[in-house]
């Protein structure tokens, strides 16, 4: 067989791999609500959920032009594993654009969320710190009846 044609076979079925168990890791976390930052707003008080949701909001409408290029380089990716020979270079270069996009994206939702955790009450940061744990696996103890 050609080494090119198993090389490309190798890559795509990674690739195909890779969006399978993200797909699944995203239903899992649709299952799972509340276990990131982003989702631990659902748990604040109505008007801090609604100021929380409109912080994230602006970082997204203000981040347009970074989430279309990831999108692009995304794109651009696919359209490179379709290809009969397929560029390495290229592909690199266009998974980091999207690894780079996604990584601004997240940095400034990040921040965003420390500037409103900054202003939040105490309770609101314990619902946000709860959220952040069980992300990472940790569940807090159950509350003692009285």
């Amino acid at each position: 067989m050609n080494p090119r044609l198993v090389a490309a076979s190798l890559v795509l079925n990674v690739f195909l791999i890779g969006a399978l168990a993200g797909g699944a890791g995203w239903l899992i976390g649709k299952s799972n609500p509340g276990y990131s930052l982003e989702a631990a707003g659902g748990r604040l008080p109505a008007a801090d959920r609604k100021l929380f949701r409109q912080a994230l909001r602006e970082v997204r409408r203000e981040s347009r032009d970074v989430i279309l290029d990831g999108q692009a380089a995304r794109r651009e990716a696919a359209n490179l594993l379709r290809q009969p020979t397929l560029d390495t270079t290229a592909l690199a270069a266009a998974l980091e654009r999207a690894r780079n996009a996604d990584a601004t994206i997240r940095t400034r939702l990040e921040q965003r969320i420390i500037e409103f955790a900054a202003s939040s009450s105490p309770q609101d940061r314990q619902l946000l710190a709860d959220a952040l744990l069980r992300r990472a696996g940790w569940q807090p103890p159950a509350k003692k009846s009285p």
